[in-house]
């Protein structure tokens, strides 16, 4: 369930989608309806990928701009898949550091791309 939502978000650095890599997988999003609650965990393609925070801004994003305003969304590193994990996770928790990054124009414009269709 929601796993429709992120499946076809564009890795930054392959021409594969995030599912694709297997970095989101349907067994790793839990929704609690009732809680208004949706956790992502996702698992980067390596151990020191840089672009972790890149793309769990970019999941969070996409959910945060698809579900009704109602859900608490958390996004955060599968545990024990990435080196810098407690940073990143730390990261993305923050709301006001998230709100500054999607502030940046061109990070924003990173997120889009991640977040537009493939042709």
């Amino acid at each position: 369930m929601y796993l429709h939502l992120i499946r076809s978000i564009n890795d930054p650095e392959h021409p594969l989608s995030l599912e694709e890599l297997n970095v989101v997988e349907q067994l790793r999003v839990n929704v609690v309806d009732h809680e208004n609650s949706v956790s992502v965990a996702f698992t980067p393609t390596i151990p020191h990928c840089s672009m972790a925070t890149l793309i769990g801004l970019s999941i969070k994003v996409k959910l945060l701009r698809s579900l009704p305003a109602r859900f608490k969304v958390d996004v955060h590193i599968t545990p024990g898949t990435h080196a810098s994990e407690n940073a990143v996770n730390k990261q993305l928790a923050d709301k006001e550091r998230v709100a500054a990054a999607l502030e940046n124009s061109h990070l924003l414009e990173v997120v889009n791309q991640c977040l537009s269709e493939r042709l």
